[in-house]
């Protein structure tokens, strides 16, 4: 498949009066046409920091992309001006902002709100014409009544009809590229399920991507084609779904597998979790990100960060265990 997206070498930070965070560091991934990648991780780990930074819809103010390279069909958006960026955002890249609750402007109707977008994009078309559009929109993401939903405010609807609306102003101008930042929070998991299924049909329908920021591993699971792990701003494992499932191989992949609660084991059985809080980003970390909260830690994980290796076709992982010069030496 060919690659729609292509993130290299990207580095996000956010500066205080006091101290620089380095939120994202070096983070490198592509996507592909019509595939569905997972980002999933902790919750401070980066992840929607890494999202945002690909529209640029980080505050200027505070944030910035210290360096790196996001190219989407072969220019690098890191180069544009707001301008040219308001051509890319919404059109060609959607965005699913977390939160139902809370992503909606409670001021405005959500009629309005559905055909701003599209309005931007589209100067030339009528009122009527967007109204229509933003019927059929609603009626397809499953809103009933559309045409009186779209004289209603955010807070006559439920949690579920809100992340509905969500889709629809993402999905307005028919974008290739759909970021969706926990479309699940919040909802219970009946709507969660209607919500993911509404999500692949429009996929199919559209011959989208899908960017599926989670960090519910059973939503990867049935949802995603490939999947990266994120841990302190890097991303320290890659492969596709059935692999990670199958052989998980940084350590800190495998305790977030086993923190899963699972059916098949004694309902006594205590809960999995994994030791210690994440590191602070805005101290430089001379190692492994995680080797104060890992049980496998060496001296050189301390010592010095490891790079990505390929442990078998399309899989990699950040972790000194699988670097071959380490395994020539224990053997």
């Amino acid at each position: 498949m060919k690659k729609l997206l292509e993130v290299k070498n990207l580095h996000t930070s956010f500066s205080t009066l006091s101290k620089k965070v380095r939120a994202v560091q070096g983070v490198s991934f592509d996507l592909k046409e019509g595939e569905t990648l997972g980002i999933v991780g902790e919750s401070g780990c980066g992840k929607s920091v890494m999202a945002k930074s690909i529209t640029r819809l980080l505050p200027s103010i505070s944030s910035r992309i210290d360096q790196g390279e996001i190219y989407y069909k072969g220019e690098n958006l890191v180069l544009k001006r707001e301008r040219e960026l308001r051509k890319v955002r919404g059109k060609e890249i959607g965005m699913i902002f977390q939160d139902p609750m809370t992503s909606l402007n409670p001021t405005m109707r959500i009629g309005d709100q559905i055909i701003e977008g599209y309005a931007l994009h589209h100067p030339s078309a009528s009122k009527a014409e967007m109204k229509i559009r933003a019927i059929k929109l609603l009626n397809r993401v499953g809103v009933s009544d559309s045409e009186t939903r779209l004289t209603q405010f955010p807070h006559e609807l439920s949690g579920g009809m809100r992340q509905r609306v969500m889709i629809a102003i993402a999905m307005i101008s028919s974008p290739k590229i759909l970021i969706a930042d926990e479309p699940t929070t919040a909802l219970d998991v009946t709507i969660q399920a209607q919500i993911l299924g509404l999500l692949k049909e429009i996929q199919k329908r559209e011959q989208m991507s899908i960017l599926l920021i989670t960090h519910d591993f059973s939503i990867v699971a049935g949802f995603c084609d490939r999947v990266l792990v994120m841990y302190a701003g890097k991303i320290v494992e890659s492969a596709s779904v059935d692999e990670l499932f199958r052989a998980p191989k940084h350590p800190y992949t495998r305790r977030l597998l086993n923190s899963i609660p699972r059916l098949d084991l004694s309902p006594t059985r205590q809960l999995y979790s994994i030791h210690g809080s994440p590191p602070d980003l805005s101290s430089k970390i001379k190692g492994c990100a995680f080797a104060e909260r890992c049980p496998h830690a060496m001296k050189l994980c301390r010592d010095g960060c490891p790079s990505s290796i390929e442990v078998s076709k399309d899989h990699h992982t950040a972790c000194w265990l699988f670097d071959p010069r380490i395994q020539r030496k224990e053997a």
